[in-house]
């Protein structure tokens, strides 16, 4: 699957257009975004690629030196599980301070 990225949004579509999987993170202020909504067509859901999207959200977004908030319940239910990308996100925290 070819993935489309634009600022604030990763997405793909099929050959006839029609949205699959899109992961949307509109800018909250100069430093931080919030990723506030994750979408995987039906005929993909169980197949783990709205977790895909969220990593490569996650990429794309450390990658431009920003924070994010998770706002959807996809996002922060995903990052609570894989804390080791919790280094940007500043409303979900699951590891134990040392």
């Amino acid at each position: 699957m070819n993935l489309i990225y634009e600022d604030n949004r990763i997405y793909a579509k099929n050959e006839d257009e029609l949205l699959l999987a899109e992961v949307t993170f509109p800018k909250r202020d100069e430093a931080r975004v919030d990723i506030n909504h994750v979408y995987v067509d039906e005929s993909l859901r169980g197949q783990g690629l709205a977790s895909d999207m969220k990593l490569e959200a996650y990429k794309f977004i450390k990658k431009k030196g920003l924070l994010i908030v998770a706002k959807c319940p996809y996002a922060i239910s995903w990052f609570k599980k894989h804390q080791e990308y919790q280094d940007i996100v500043i409303n979900v925290k699951t590891k134990k301070e040392s």
